[in-house]
């Protein structure tokens, strides 16, 4: 996703929320997911620098130990293929809120201990305001 389509995106995102949320709420939720997708992405790219293929990357889950704790060491988090902002988007309209519900969950208990100042309740004020945006990506 090029810089263009992710501000047609949070464009598009903004004009569907606007009859669900206040106006002033809105930097919230698109800061949210703008820095969400950033952490999705630099994991991806790390995974890319230690030599992982795409098949490699889409195999990351919790069920691998030793991956989750390489890539928090080096990162401060973990964040599993089916829990990357990328994996969301290729959802399409099978994307619902619980997809990002069980992400910032995982988030939060995928934290290395040394990085738990830095990122512990950086999504809570998305993860409060999730039942505003409503159910699904069609909602």
């Amino acid at each position: 996703m090029n810089k263009q389509q992710l501000a047609a995106k949070i464009w598009e995102s903004a004009n569907q929320m606007r009859s669900k949320i206040e106006a002033n709420e809105y930097k919230d939720y698109i800061l949210g997911f703008i820095f969400y997708k950033y952490l999705s992405d630099q994991l991806v790219q790390y995974a890319k620098a230690q030599g992982m293929s795409d098949s490699d990357i889409k195999a990351l889950s919790e069920d691998d130990p030793d991956t989750v704790e390489y890539i928090q060491k080096a990162l401060g988090y973990f964040i599993a293929y089916d829990n990357l902002f990328s994996t969301w988007l290729a959802k399409g309209s099978d994307f619902d809120v619980s997809d990002v519900r069980d992400a910032l969950s995982a988030f939060d208990r995928l934290i290395h201990s040394n990085h738990k100042k830095l990122f512990d309740g950086i999504f809570d004020t998305l993860q409060t305001g999730l039942s505003k945006l409503g159910e699904s990506a069609a909602k």
